[in-house]
């Protein structure tokens, strides 16, 4: 497929999640590299106009760089598949469940794949039951939120609370989850194939969003390091949870590796991040394909309606 082939696409970018600044510059960077590579890419904004004027625009197909609710929730997907419009990442199935954590687990773990145990709270919810079925340190974090956007680790009763509102601010479901102290990775898919696994080494104790977007003392390896047989198992096993889910087109699973090196998988992220600190095109770029090349082989596979 050339260029030309792609005809008119949109670049979905900023919206009406808590992610929106994030999704913005995913965005950016998504339509700079389509215009190097001479795509008839434009910026489509759902947050400043209607979704129909994709057809009043004559948009063939569309670059999903919308992260959280309404863009990576299986919302814009939908839209998507009633105008016929062809775009990238998972249906609207698999986006949604990947953005609700409970029941990512839920299916995870009907199929055998290791996920921190956790407990759904409400405002009734005790520390001491928590503590006692979780240990300390434990997370706390909205369910249908990215970015770790309202996400907690406590100690105490009283982070607990804290915690519990926080998140319960960012969704009406709040969970608690086993915390696991160890390495943490992040495994890319692309196509039906892992990426290299990258490590992410924290100036601090917790990889939240100051950590991911903003500091410059957070570390990067990639290859990670790791041995190549668990290097295997780890990119084996986030396949599988990538299928399982019916992922298509690319994710980023995220992984906590324990200290007797068992692998934990976190959640899913159908829609990953594109910026200057994201971890796909980072992977990508280990597995030696450019951020434009890899931008293409993301448009290529963008499905059509229904998949």
């Amino acid at each position: 497929m050339t260029t030309s082939e792609f005809g008119k696409v949109a670049v979905l970018l900023g919206g009406r999640s808590a992610e929106r600044e994030i999704s913005l510059k995913s965005g950016a960077a998504v339509l700079a590299a389509l215009h190097r590579c001479g795509v008839d890419a434009h910026g489509f904004d759902p947050a400043g106009q209607s979704l129909d004027n994709l057809l009043r625009d004559g948009f063939d197909r569309a670059f999903v760089a919308l992260h959280g609710r309404y863009g990576e929730d299986g919302s814009v997907q939908g839209a998507l598949e009633l105008m016929g419009i062809p775009y990238t990442g998972s249906g609207i199935l698999a986006s949604a469940l990947a953005m609700d954590k409970w029941r990512t687990k839920m299916i995870w773990q009907a199929a055998g794949i290791d996920t921190p145990q956790h407990l759904m709270l409400d405002a009734d919810s005790r520390f001491d039951e928590a503590a006692e079925m979780l240990s300390l340190p434990m997370i706390i974090k909205p369910v249908r939120e990215g970015s770790t956007i309202g996400l907690s680790k406590v100690t105490s009763s009283q982070e607990f609370q804290v915690g519990y509102a926080l998140a319960a601010s960012c969704d009406e479901l709040v969970m608690a989850e086993q915390f696991i102290d160890g390495i943490e990775l992040t495994a890319a898919i692309l196509g039906d194939a892992p990426l290299p696994l990258v490590r992410i080494d924290v100036a601090d104790t917790l990889y939240d969003y100051h950590a991911k977007y903003c500091s410059e003392k957070t570390r990067y390896t990639c290859p990670s390091g790791l041995s190549d047989e668990l290097t295997s198992q780890i990119q084996s096993i986030a396949l599988h949870a990538h299928r399982i889910l019916g992922c298509s087109g690319w994710s980023r699973i995220d992984v906590m590796l324990d200290k007797d090196e068992r692998p934990f998988l976190l959640e899913a992220n159908t829609s990953p991040g594109m910026t200057d600190h994201s971890l796909v095109p980072m992977a990508a770029k280990a597995a030696n394909i450019s951020f434009d090349e890899l931008v293409i082989k993301i448009l290529k596979l963008a499905g059509q309606p229904g998949k």
